[in-house]
């Protein structure tokens, strides 16, 4: 079994962040990603409210940035799946998909989440052949056409805004009478000649055979079904944690996120949480990478006192 002090889980700003700080102090560590650097900064087209970067900056390049100033620094890496950790009284174990067994004092998860979906008939039929949630990485097949974008909140209207320069209409649908999102993006849209408002209005269904061709809607305040008739649907109404792995004994709050408190300590000593997968209110880059950075300071502390 190989040993660590310390395992950072993710690869998202708050887990560079997280290993940035170990490697700076020290720590044998080995950080595992599922996939590659970024976590959902990857999905995001732009970034305007990153300190720093007043005219904004591509999402893949702040990754790309914080993946070179991490390099810089030598520790193990490993891109694959943690399906396991298994907390200990002296040591807790990850296990990886690879099948390693890790023996580690310190484990910092910064899992992040996942989109959330709308649970209606045809979305998972569909996905890939007109239902997406992703407007940077398939936005380009709709170029000209008929989309909607399901939600209101940040996400939702920043695809949006995204969208409109590509497509020839945009339906922006939300449950609600008016947006969750910030006003800056709100009054974005509601500039925006491309983008119609679609309110007080749920998704029933997705229609479509074998490509969508339409969304129905249920309004809720008349309870009246309408269907508007596009090519493709954008779903951005939440998201749910990555939590598969999580032991039974760490506290989740009622949406599965990790309850922590403000150094990021879990209800499991020497485990901690950073980033999107902590139970809090503001998901961003900019309080994860913060999160991370507490996270680490508090793991060196825990460790130098063992």
């Amino acid at each position: 079994m190989k040993s660590y002090d310390a395992v950072v889980i993710g690869g998202g700003p708050a887990g560079m962040a997280a290993a940035l700080y170990l490697a700076r102090a020290g720590v044998n560590f080995l950080a595992v990603e599922k996939l590659s650097h970024g976590g959902q900064m990857l999905l995001t087209d732009e970034l305007e409210n990153f300190p720093g970067f007043p005219d904004g900056i591509k999402g893949y390049e702040l990754a790309d940035r914080m993946d070179r100033h991490v390099k810089h620094y030598k520790f193990d890496h490993v891109y694959d799946e943690v399906l396991q950790i298994i907390p200990g009284e002296e040591f807790h174990e990850v296990v990886i998909a690879n099948g390693d067994h890790i023996k580690t004092q310190v484990v910092i998860i910064t899992s992040g989440v996942t989109f959330r979906k709308l649970k209606v008939p045809n979305e998972e039929k569909l996905l890939g052949r007109g239902v997406s949630y992703c407007a940077l990485c398939d936005g380009h097949f709709y170029r000209d056409k008929v989309v909607a974008v399901i939600g209101g909140g940040n996400s939702a209207l920043e695809e949006s805004i995204y969208l409109s320069r590509l497509v020839k209409k945009l339906y922006l649908v939300h449950r609600r009478d008016e947006f969750r999102a910030d006003r800056v993006y709100q009054d974005k849209c509601l500039a925006n000649p491309v983008i119609e408002p679609v309110l007080n209005s749920v998704v029933s269904k997705i229609v479509g055979d074998t490509e969508v061709s339409g969304v129905e809607l249920k309004n809720m305040a008349t309870g009246e079904y309408s269907v508007l008739d596009v090519d493709g649907v954008f779903i951005f109404v939440g998201f749910d944690a990555v939590c598969s792995f999580f032991p039974k004994e760490l506290a989740l709050d009622k949406y599965g996120f990790i309850k922590t408190t403000c150094e990021m300590e879990s209800s499991i000593p020497g485990i901690y949480a950073a980033g999107d997968i902590r139970s809090k209110k503001c998901r961003q880059v900019v309080t994860a990478v913060g999160d991370g950075a507490t996270a680490a300071t508090a793991a060196y502390a825990y460790l130098e006192h063992k």
